[in-house]
């Protein structure tokens, strides 16, 4: 009983947590000439990229590859508008190691920090 109890105490957190997470791909969007859009969001740009990637090859599917047609970066972090991209990273950068230092997390990166758009077409493997 006691482990019932426990896998549906699990379950349930599972679940709620599930609900409360942010997406980190968009579904693909069709536009003109076959062509599809679809946007993913990280904490770094290497993140959001390989998720927008991710959201392509679902939206072509098994049988087909996403082909390329322009691929567009943005950094949208917390700091965005008051410093540059490449301040704002050194600051995330000194945030970490003085968090981590103080033995806390002292990190300013957030899931939506960087998005990339990938416009392509689906190719038949």
């Amino acid at each position: 009983m006691k482990q019932v109890f426990a896998l549906a105490s699990v379950a349930v957190a599972v679940a709620l947590t599930a609900c409360t997470s942010n997406p980190t791909t968009s579904l693909a969007i069709q536009k003109e000439n076959n062509q599809y859009e679809v946007t993913g969001i990280g904490k770094s740009s290497l993140i959001s990229k390989n998720n927008a990637i991710t959201a392509a090859n679902n939206a072509c599917g098994k049988k087909a590859m996403p082909v390329i047609v322009n691929e567009k970066t943005e950094y949208n972090g917390a700091l965005k508008g008051v410093v540059d991209e490449k301040t704002g990273q050194m600051i995330q950068a000194a945030t970490s190691v003085l968090g981590t230092l103080a033995g806390k997390s002292g990190s300013l990166a957030r899931d939506e920090d960087y998005q990339t758009v990938l416009t392509f077409s689906c190719r038949a493997k």
